[in-house]
Formats: structure tokens, C-alpha cells, sequence
């Protein structure tokens, strides 16, 4: 049972990915809020019987799965409805989270929130205690963007802009691994952080 959780996040193209992989590479539990979020709408799931309360069977696809694209389309013109379906799925997933954090046998957790800012920070994931956030600049991330997803410098703008800010995710931060594009530097950062993170772990019993 891990009982510290440390918490990964950073913008779009920042190399969260990365760091998260290095993580692992150490023997230490990586929990995805990506794959919880699937997870807790998976058919039989409370949140999914929730959703298709809300908004209509019409979200779901023939097998009784969701139809994440119509449940999109449902939400992407409606702020109110984006509000309603999150208020289903957020905590559903936070809850999901912690579960399998605390699951973990590794020394300590580490569970991967791209939008940890966005998604309240630490007032809505009280139970972590520590946050790293990966930091890239504005101008790294849009070269990554459309070199990784084959998109034009406008699109790319638009989707660093989509997030939350770079001040805002810094904000939040216990430790920040500054990733400009050395993976040498990054295999330090990391095996410092492990270090630190093992013995905060035994500390805190």
C-alpha cells in the first residue's frame, strides 16, 4: 500500500509522457487519469448510467458502450452541459485515482493528471503530497506539437492556448522538471525526485 502520492502534470507536448516513463523505469507504480477516465464510463459503471440519465440512450453506441463522439458533440457548444457531464465524471475519476494509488506496492505512487490545473489543482486532489509539474517553453511545445501531431502553427497555438496557463500549472508545483529537450537532464531530474520522493515515503511512514 502506497500511502505518498505524488502527482504528474504538465501542458500539452511539455514530455510528461517521458517523465512518467522514467518513473516507472525505477520500479515505481504510474497510475494515468487518461485510462481512469475510459475506466469509469465503462458499461456498467455508475457514471455511465449517470450520463445516459442526463443526456439520452442516444450516447450510447449499439454494444453499450459510449459514444464518446456524440457525447462530445452534445457537450462542445453547451458550457453547461460540459459542466453537468463533468460534474458526473470528475470525481468518479479522482476517486478512481486515489484507489489505485493506494493500491500500489511501489515505495510511493505517481498518477498522471494532464489537466490537474485545470481540474482544480490541489483543492480537488487533496490527497496528494507532492505535484511535479514538467515545464517546457511556449515555443518548444508548439515545435513539438506540430512535429508529433503533423499540425500548422495556428492549430498548434490554439491548443497550448486551450490549456491552462504556463504561470497557472507553476502555481501548483512542489518540484518543476524543467524538459527543454536534453533526455540526459531529465534522467537526473527524475533519479533525483525518486530519491527524494523514496525517503519523504519511509518518512511519512
Amino acid at each position: 500500500m502506497s500511502q505518498f502520492i505524488v502527482g504528474l502534470t504538465g501542458g500539452v507536448a511539455s514530455g510528461k509522457s517521458e517523465v512518467g516513463r522514467r518513473f516507472q523505469a525505477l520500479g515505481i507504480t504510474l497510475v494515468d487519469a487518461d485510462v481512469a477516465a475510459r475506466e469509469v464510463v465503462a458499461p456498467g459503471q455508475p457514471a455511465l448510467a449517470a450520463i445516459v440519465e442526463r443526456f439520452g440512450p442516444q450516447v450510447l453506441l449499439a454494444d453499450g458502450q459510449l459514444d464518446r463522439r456524440q457525447l462530445r458533440a452534445k457537450v462542445f457548444a453547451d458550457p453547461q452541459a460540459r459542466q453537468v457531464l463533468e460534474a458526473i465524471t470528475h470525481p468518479a475519476i479522482r476517486q478512481r485515482l486515489q484507489q489505485q494509488c493506494r493500491a500500489a506496492t511501489s515505495p510511493y505512487a505517481v498518477v498522471a493528471i494532464p489537466l490537474l490545473a485545470e481540474a482544480g489543482g490541489r483543492d480537488a486532489y487533496a490527497w496528494l503530497d507532492r505535484i511535479v509539474v514538467v515545464d517546457a517553453p511556449e515555443h518548444v511545445q508548439h515545435a513539438r506539437l506540430m512535429a508529433r501531431d503533423e499540425v500548422d502553427a495556428e492549430l498548434a497555438g490554439r491548443m497550448i492556448a486551450a490549456q491552462a496557463s504556463r504561470q497557472a500549472r507553476l502555481a501548483i508545483a512542489d518540484e518543476v522538471i524543467l524538459n527543454d529537450g536534453d533526455p540526459a537532464h531529465l534522467d537526473r531530474a527524475v533519479a533525483a525526485l525518486d530519491a527524494r520522493f523514496r525517503a519523504l515515503a519511509a518518512a511519512a511512514g
